[in-house]
C-alpha cells in the first residue's frame, strides 16, 4: 500500500508538468504563450535584458528567434538561453486567474 502512494504522488507530479504548445515573439520584449493544457497569455522578459545571460536580446531581431524545442516544450533561442515552461506557466496562470478573485 505504502509504495503504491509513492508511486501515485510521483506520477501526479508528472502530469503537473507544462509545456509550451505555441509561442509568438513581440517586438516590445512579450511572448505570448499557449500552454498544453489551452491555457494561453503574455509573459513581458524586457527586465531580463539588462542581465548579463539575456544581454543577446538587446539586438530585437535575436529575441524574435525564439523557437520551441520539439522534445521538451521549452521556450529556447539558438545561443542556449532556454526558460521554464513551469515558470512560464506560473506567471501567465497568475495574470489569467487574478482578474477572477
Amino acid at each position: 500500500m505504502g509504495l503504491s502512494l509513492v508511486n501515485r504522488r510521483f506520477r501526479s507530479r508528472a502530469r503537473a508538468r507544462h509545456v509550451v504548445a505555441e509561442c509568438r515573439p513581440e517586438r516590445d520584449y512579450t511572448l505570448w504563450l499557449v500552454f498544453d493544457d489551452g491555457l494561453e497569455g503574455r509573459v513581458y522578459l524586457g527586465d531580463l535584458v539588462s542581465i548579463a545571460d539575456f544581454r543577446a536580446w538587446q539586438d530585437v531581431d535575436h529575441f524574435m528567434s525564439v523557437s520551441i524545442d520539439p522534445d521538451s516544450g521549452t521556450v529556447q533561442w539558438d545561443d542556449g538561453i532556454r526558460l521554464d515552461p513551469g515558470a512560464l506557466y506560473r506567471d501567465v496562470a497568475s495574470r489569467v486567474r487574478a482578474p477572477l478573485q
